[in-house]
């Protein structure tokens, strides 16, 4: 079998909850040794309210979702005797990951300084809300927060609703990986060098960079952006929601040949030669004439009827597809983008890497562990016995 990309690569994963927890599990989903490191008797993410059968199991969805691959070590780092097994461990890894709030491991007497004096080599990876420097260093950063203050929330949505989160958490896993490509670029440069680093990311910056077209338009054009609601950003007025006869259809017809390929497969050939719409400008001021034609035609079929019809015809779209939904759609099914593990409650299907490799890829080996279930054997590995172990388990260490 060829090797993963990040075989033989150990990382010590003091993250918690979504954004550093998706960074380490792409980085083990791809073969790295994640040592994920708890409190005694888990994180939070281990108890998340969407299901009380899960998170009195100590493993919600959520957890399972971006803990795979892992194994499980809990600690209480406020006892010398579990710092000292830190460092231990960090003389030997590769990868150090935290996420909590600027000076928390420093206090710890666990951040870089102190663990890279142990292993010059170690690479050190911060993920927090802002960055270790700077005013706002020592404030907590959680999603809606990052949304709100990168200007996300400022352009998603109706401007007649006002201001909306994303569907999901998308500044905790932006902020992920670019942390998991921070740490690939660090372990690569590292091959040149010699040496290892300290990584600072910050959930802003990371956000912003995705914004990285929206902030030119204003920093060259001056171009202040607004909620667009469904249209795209070319603000082709093809591009956007339309309702057709059970549902919506989102329209992704962005040029000439896809418009005209839409008006043809909508049987509405007769537009080419309306002046309301010669060109996009034309269509732009007709915008509400345009909708309204293009509507009545899609009144005839359901929308996953015109996505296969539309599609087949050149002009891009899609239905709305629920999430239960897309997961077996036979694209994905075809490329086994689900994966699934065992478990002691059976078979479960969950999501491993987003790209494909054409050998040593992503692949989803074990479930998320339980709280503490490797703790004797990474224990044992730098050299505590069986009695040694036993009595920090006496000393509510481990």
């Amino acid at each position: 079998m060829t090797a993963r990309p990040f075989t033989g690569v150990r990382i010590l994963d003091f993250t918690q909850v979504l954004a550093g927890p998706y960074a380490s599990y792409q980085l083990a989903l791809l073969g790295a040794d994640v040592i994920k490191i708890e409190r005694r008797g888990g994180e939070d993410m281990r108890r998340t309210p969407l299901s009380r059968e899960w998170a009195d199991r100590n493993m919600a969805p959520p957890f399972l979702a971006v803990n795979g691959n892992k194994k499980s070590l809990t600690l209480d780092l406020q006892k010398p005797a579990a710092r000292e097994i830190v460092m231990k461990l960090a003389a030997k890894a590769d990868v150090v990951m935290e996420n909590f709030r600027a000076g928390v491991m420093d206090r710890l007497g666990l951040g870089y300084a102190a663990l890279s004096a142990v292993n010059p080599k170690l690479i050190y990876c911060a993920i927090s809300g802002f960055g270790q420097t700077g005013p706002a260093s020592n404030e907590a950063g959680y999603d809606g927060k990052i949304q709100a203050m990168s200007g996300i929330m400022a352009i998603t949505g109706h401007a007649e609703m006002g201001p909306t989160r994303a569907g999901f958490a998308v500044c905790d896993v932006l902020s992920g990986a670019t942390g998991a490509f921070a740490i690939s670029s660090a372990l690569f440069q590292r091959t040149h060098t010699g040496k290892g680093q300290r990584l600072d990311v910050s959930m802003l910056e990371a956000s912003l960079a995705y914004l990285a077209t929206q902030v030119a338009d204003y920093t060259v054009a001056g171009h202040r952006q607004q909620q667009a609601g469904n249209q795209a950003i070319s603000r082709k007025v093809t591009a956007n929601l339309f309702r057709a006869k059970d549902s919506f259809l989102l329209l992704a017809v962005n040029d000439e040949k896809q418009y005209r390929n839409l008006m043809t497969a909508l049987g509405r050939t007769d537009v080419f030669d309306d002046p309301r719409f010669s060109d996009w400008f034309t269509r732009k001021e007709n915008e509400t004439a345009l909708r309204a034609i293009i509507e009545s035609a899609l009144t005839a079929a359901d929308s996953k009827v015109w996505e296969r019809r539309l599609n087949d015809a050149g002009a891009p779209c899609a239905s709305i597809w629920k999430v239960e939904e897309i997961i077996d759609h036979p694209q994905i099914a075809a490329r086994n983008v689900m994966q699934t593990v065992d478990s002691p409650y059976g078979p479960i299907r969950l999501m491993g890497s987003g790209f494909q490799m054409a050998h040593g890829g992503g692949k989803l080996d074990t479930l998320a562990p339980e709280a503490g279930a490797d703790t004797d054997a990474v224990l044992a590995e730098i050299g505590y016995d069986a009695a040694a172990i036993a009595a920090l388990r006496v000393e509510s260490v481990i």
